[in-house]
């Protein structure tokens, strides 16, 4: 991410909305100004994109640099993601929900703090640095063969649900669960009709109005039996970036 450009969308936007740095700060529960903001010397914490989004309808993606998507879509559903975290550098990272993480995650999708409990990792590759990613990890066997319990998919964000295509796999967050599935839309309605893979499980159907946040799944990670745990799961995240930026240093 850019910092450079979240802090000129940020002043810019302040501009265009007609405040002040003193009232856009108490509009946005910020101390005193925003003026250590717009000069880089304070990182736009979640609490701040969170107001943005829930006030003024401003796409978090936007404001990092990720789309030209200023406002979401004041009509309809919206699934970008509600909330985007950031490492201690600056730059998105990819917050990894567990299954057990899942089951809150519908729940607390725009509780910045809720987001800081679990473990996040940065992918050292270029196509990870241009749209936001979320490690979530497959329960149960409806996806099988391709997907089987336990394993981990990294979804890309989608912008607009109906740009969804029917070839591919996406994590749907619900307002009551997370899961994985392929998604079909029905024309001419706002129902979509979601997909498993195992055939032992029947398709349903949901209308747009109960979707959060839609993730396009695009790679698969599969880990060892130790990464049973979030330590485990943690020091062989590690250990696999270390050896990956070996190689892309060797290229």
């Amino acid at each position: 991410m850019d910092q450079d450009i979240s802090i000129k969308r940020f002043t810019e936007l302040r501009r265009e909305l007609g405040f002040t740095q003193a009232e856009f700060a108490e509009r946005l529960g910020i101390p005193n100004t925003t003026a250590d903001i717009e000069r880089g010397r304070t990182k736009l914490s979640g609490m701040v994109v969170t107001e943005l989004l829930r006030q003024f309808k401003i796409n978090p993606l936007w404001l990092f640099g990720n789309s030209d998507k200023q406002h979401l879509e004041t009509s309809g559903v919206s699934v970008m993601p509600k909330v985007v975290t950031v490492d201690s550098a600056d730059n998105e990272n990819i917050v990894l929900v567990n299954a057990k993480a899942a089951a809150g995650y519908p729940q607390n999708i725009q509780d910045t703090s809720w987001y800081r409990q679990l473990p996040a990792f940065d992918l050292p590759i270029p196509q990870f640095r241009n749209a936001t990613y979320r490690g979530f990890q497959v329960e149960g066997d409806s996806m099988m063969p391709n997907l089987r319990p336990g394993d981990w998919v990294l979804g890309r964000a989608v912008e607009d649900w109906k740009h969804v295509s029917a070839g591919r796999i996406y994590v749907v967050v619900l307002q009551d669960a997370v899961m994985v599935k392929k998604i079909e839309k029905l024309p001419g309605s706002g129902t979509l009709r979601l997909i498993s893979l195992n055939e032992s499980y029947s398709p349903y159907e949901i209308s747009e109005s109960q979707l959060q946040e839609v993730w396009e799944v695009s790679s698969k990670i599969t880990f060892g039996v130790d990464a049973t745990t979030e330590n485990g799961l943690l020091r062989q995240l590690q250990q696999s970036m270390e050896e990956l930026k070996q190689k892309l240093g060797q290229a």
